[in-house]
């Protein structure tokens, strides 16, 4: 039995049986000509046809990604589609094919370059050059009239049950075509937990290693292998009892909901981003829908979605979780998340500009009354007391304000037409410092809070989460978030009102205690870390959770809130 230490990227274990994928070996580049026998202008065009075929091809993989794990995972290829387009790149590979250089070897040479550069650099960013990579292959393939991915990545999507995949890396384009029902694994020398490769893995509930190291390279086709994606180990021949460890964990979910060791209840939800993802999350026992992304109806067409069409879609998750909460963020767009209809602002920093509430209730109400008049009617239906809408991106108590009254005209206006109709329960995201700010004002207005971690972490550090530059500043575990979520809890202790949360750090086991001790009611996360997360509040005892929030929050620097929760910065 040999063990190898990484990276724990997926939170589960599986065993089976080893291969390696090489995807490398159809990309190798004929010899470079003489510059002076290269036709210019039959290569430009190439490259110009490769461009617009990975132009395709990113759309399509981004449309069936959605459909199979969700639209934010599936944003990562609308970001290669940028790569692709990135003024400088095209720029400085069209310069190199009109001074001879073939254009393939120009869109090596171009885009290598910018690799190194991307791995030379600390944490997110040099993850980012997988992004490139994925970019670069596929414009080769193209270029190099390959099979998309050559002939061992056309098997990814076929692989036989019971696979444990090794790689040097993973690009998202290979993670996003496996099946999860067959792979049982995925090791790989690079990477690391941030890496869209990894986001993907973990979204199919994968069980995942990343960043091994070259001792991987021992590890022959065939061999049987265990991946603990949350010891971060790979175990090459593992033992019986090591094997049955896992069988005996396997993806089994907690039907019931739970509570501490001394009995705190703690509501564990899924976070939903389209249909496709309701299966996940009952399957994997979450507590409800604790974010219901209402975005993935608006995009990717022509015209806004019908009122009936909205009605449905919400029918469909409560009937899915009849006995449970369902919460509806509202239409959540702006100059960041571009809708062909929409008429959005064309703004330089959109992150600060015109979006979600604030679109809501100004340039586009008519969208919100539809919207709204959808889940009334939805709240009358058989499990529509368990529906709850929240307002996204909210930071002045009059727009909770104007958002209840938009809600209260609706209804008056159902009842006069006599539709069935309720108000479901009503809350704000936190997201922003104001909104952690004016925290109690608007629990005395609304029925929850919900802290949005993504956001709230990088409006707190001023730091753009898609900005690999500042990616260090992007940090939940930073002294001054934690503050803005312990007044945030603080603001509903005592009322009636409840505290979620449904940012990415809710759905690390690791945080887990630290989330409980500061007084969160429920967590919702990503469906696949739902069973490790409800595991992991059975074992809290909330008087010690208690004690480690406080901690937590008076510490001043990053590294001593690590040292409080006893973690270090690889884990985290």
């Amino acid at each position: 039995m040999r063990t190898f230490d990484g990276v724990g990227s997926t939170p589960r274990s599986g065993v089976g049986t080893a291969r390696w994928y090489r995807p490398d070996a159809d990309l190798t580049l004929p010899d470079r000509p003489d510059p002076e026998s290269v036709d210019v202008h039959a290569e430009l065009d190439r490259y110009e046809a490769a461009r617009d075929a990975v132009r395709e091809a990113l759309r399509d993989a981004r449309d069936r990604t959605a459909e199979r794990v969700g639209e934010e995972e599936a944003a990562v290829f609308e970001a290669h589609e940028g790569f692709l387009d990135d003024p400088t790149i095209v720029e400085d590979v069209e310069a190199a094919v009109r001074e001879g250089t073939p254009a393939a070897h120009a869109v090596a040479d171009r885009f290598d370059e910018a690799v190194s550069q991307f791995e030379g650099m600390e944490g997110r960013m040099a993850e980012r050059a997988d992004d490139l990579r994925d970019v670069r292959d596929r414009l080769l393939r193209a270029l190099l009239n390959r099979e998309s991915g050559g002939s061992t990545a056309a098997d990814l999507a076929a692989l036989p049950e019971g696979t444990v995949l090794l790689a040097e890396r993973l690009t998202p384009s290979d993670t996003a075509a496996l099946d999860p029902d067959a792979v049982a694994g995925i090791a790989t020398v690079e990477g690391g937990r941030t890496s869209h490769a990894a986001i993907i893995a973990r979204s199919l509930a994968i069980p995942a290693v990343v960043g091994v190291g070259e001792a991987l390279e021992s590890v022959a086709d065939g061999e049987t292998v265990l991946v603990d994606g949350e010891a971060g180990e790979v175990v090459v021949d593992p033992d019986e009892a090591r094997r049955d460890a896992v069988r005996e964990a396997g993806p089994d979910a907690i039907r019931e909901r739970v509570e501490t060791a001394d009995g705190r209840p703690v509501e564990v939800a899924a976070n939903v981003g389209g249909e496709a993802e309701l299966g996940p999350a009952t399957e994997r026992g979450a507590d409800g829908i604790g974010l219901f992304r209402s975005e993935f109806l608006f995009v990717d067409r022509e015209a806004p979605p019908s009122e009936a069409e909205q009605y449905e879609a919400v029918r469909a998750s409560l009937s899915a979780f009849p006995d449970d909460r369902v919460v509806v963020r509202t239409l959540d767009v702006g100059g960041d998340k571009p809708i062909p209809y929409l008429v959005l602002p064309d703004e330089p920093n959109p992150f600060l500009g015109r979006r979600g509430i604030r679109l809501s209730l100004d340039e586009h109400d008519d969208l919100f009354e539809t919207q709204l008049r959808a889940l009334l009617r939805a709240a009358a239906t058989d499990a529509g007391d368990g529906l709850a809408v929240m307002f996204p991106l909210v930071t002045r108590v009059e727009e909770v304000e104007r958002a209840v009254a938009t809600v209260e005209s609706v209804a008056d206006d159902l009842a006069s037409e006599g539709v069935d109709h309720a108000v479901p329960e009503l809350g704000a995201m936190v997201e922003t410092p104001a909104a952690a700010f004016l925290a109690d004002a608007l629990a005395e207005r609304l029925d929850f809070l919900s802290v949005g971690t993504n956001d709230l972490a990088g409006y707190v550090m001023a730091a753009d989460r898609g900005n690999d530059a500042v990616a260090e500043y992007h940090d939940p575990l930073h002294p001054a978030v934690l503050r803005a979520l312990d007044r945030t809890t603080a603001a509903v202790e005592g009322t009636d009102a409840w505290a979620g949360m449904c940012g990415e750090m809710a759905g690390d086991p690791a945080l887990t205690e630290l989330l409980v001790g500061l007084g969160f009611d429920e967590l919702s996360m990503s469906a696949v870390t739902v069973p490790d997360v409800k595991r992991r509040v059975r074992e809290v005892e909330f008087d010690d959770a208690r004690s480690l929030a406080a901690d937590a929050v008076a510490c001043e620097t990053r590294g001593e809130v690590l040292d409080v929760l006893g973690l270090d910065d690889r884990e985290s």
